[in-house]
This record gives structure tokens, sequence and C-alpha cells, in this order.
């Protein structure tokens, strides 16, 4: 069943090393994802599963020891997932999403749990999000996850979709409905109208209330602010 969850944006600028010049701007980001894992140690899972948005190429599951790298965006830095394990077959990288994952808890030093992956597609219906969640909630042990993704990129007029009055009222039900662990709420959201706001986090959040839907969980807004125009929240389920 599904003990904890922490939900963590997903930007390659998460990393320093991507971020360069601008690193300290996301340093509050940063530090409330830290937090975050935090949460999913102390839970003392058996198995943690990091779900995230992919492209086509990056869908389905990923086992633990599958590299994944930031060179398409300038940094010579490799990732593994999770510390356990024999290295996966490296035909089969992580996504972007996944890799900053990985980097999160290599940062964190995991080593609570072994770790898997799971890509989805940014456009998954909703009821398809569930039923994936619903069968990790299902496994047998203690299951946490680490969700990536992010809100709306649409929030000013320098955001990578342009400004979208939309943008800013969806980011705000998505924030509450994370940081109250609403599971209904959630899985209301409009995927049509998060594929519009470039919200890459719907899909991956609807998981994570599959997964919860009966394990009364407790939610916590640890983060919430749009650097770049990009909605990044950052949330714990315990």
């Amino acid at each position: 069943m599904l003990v904890a969850a922490a939900v963590c944006p997903c930007p390659p600028l998460l990393v320093p090393e991507v971020a360069a010049g601008a690193a300290p701007e996301l340093d509050a980001a940063r530090t409330a994802c830290s937090d975050a894992l935090a949460v999913l140690t102390a839970a003392r899972p058996d198995r943690l599963v990091v779900v995230g948005p992919a492209e086509q190429a990056g869908r389905g599951p990923y086992p633990e020891g599958t590299r994944g790298a930031f060179r398409g965006f300038g940094v010579d830095l490799a990732v593994r997932l999770g510390r356990g394990g024999a290295d996966a077959p490296s035909d089969r990288a992580l996504p972007p999403s996944l890799a900053v994952g990985a980097w999160l808890l290599e940062r964190a030093g995991w080593s609570a749990a072994p770790v898997g992956g799971l890509g989805v597609a940014e456009a998954l219906a909703a009821e398809r999000c569930a039923e994936a969640g619903r069968e990790i909630g299902a496994a047998a042990g203690r299951v946490a996850l680490l969700v990536m993704g992010d809100a709306s990129a649409c929030r000013t007029l320098k955001a990578p979709g342009y400004l979208d009055e939309r943008a800013a009222p969806f980011d705000a039900a998505a924030a509450q409905s994370l940081g109250t662990a609403d599971v209904a709420a959630l899985m209301a959201l409009d995927a049509q109208v998060a594929y519009e706001l470039k919200a890459s986090g719907r899909a991956p959040w609807q998981v994570l209330a599959g997964a919860a839907e009966a394990a009364g969980l407790t939610g916590a807004l640890l983060y919430e602010d749009a650097p770049y125009g990009v909605g990044y929240v950052v949330a714990t389920w315990s």
C-alpha cells in the first residue's frame, strides 16, 4: 500500500550544473525537495517508485540501475536510478523528468529502499493514470512515490508557453489539491486544459491520486512559485 509520496517539479534547471549562473534562483525549490524526500525516508518504505512525464520513447517502467544524463542540456553529468541492482541496458536511458528525480535521490543520499521508475505520457487520460496508480498502490509492502512534474508553463509573457490567463487559476487549484492530498480534486483536473497550458505534472499527479485512493494520507504544501513563468509545486503526502 502507499505510505507516503513526495511531489517535486522536474525542470533540469533544478540541477545546479545545468542552471549554471542562475542556480541560486531555485535554491528554495531544491531545499523544499530535500525536505520532501526526508518525509519519504521517514515513512520507511519497502519500495520507491519515481513517476514522471515522458515522450513516447521514454514511457513505461524503468528498473533500478537505469542511467540518465543531462548532456542534452549542455552538461556532461550522468545519474543512476537508485543504488542497488545491476546497471540496466544502456539503450534505454531515463527521460529527463526521471533523471531529475534520480539526481534528487542521489543528492539526498537515498538508501531507504529499492527504486524503480515509471514514465507516463503527458496526454494520458485521467482514468488510465488512476489505473496505473492503483496498480502501484495495490503492490505488496510499503510503497512510496516520488512524483515529478511541473504545473503550467504559461504564467508570464516570457514563459515557454506565453501568458495564458487560465494558468494561475489552474496552478492554484493543483497546488491546493496537492497540498491537501485531495484525490478527487486531482482527478478533476482537466487533461485538455493541462495540455494547452503545458502542465507536465497533470498525468503523474493523477497516477498519485489513483495510488492514494484508499491510503488515507494527509498532505502538506512545502513550496509554490512560478520562476521563469512555470509553476513549480513541492508537496508531501504521509
